[in-house]
């Protein structure tokens, strides 16, 4: 579960990257707004991995 949950952190970062370059190199445009698009779906794909993975008892809250 640790290593589903970093894949995706890496995923949103290397979208939200994406999305600077393209703001940089097109100066905004469709590839902007894609690249963001998809920085969000992970982001709530995510936030439901967790929470279903909470639901099932993978991830517990003892520290």
């Amino acid at each position: 579960m640790r290593i589903l949950v970093v894949l995706f952190l890496v995923a949103i970062v290397a979208s939200l990257l994406s999305a600077l370059g393209f703001l940089l190199r097109d100066k905004g445009g469709v590839r902007t707004a894609r690249a963001l698009a998809l920085r969000v779906g992970l982001s709530i794909a995510l936030f439901a991995l967790l929470m279903l993975g909470y639901a099932s008892g993978l991830i517990t809250d003892r520290l």
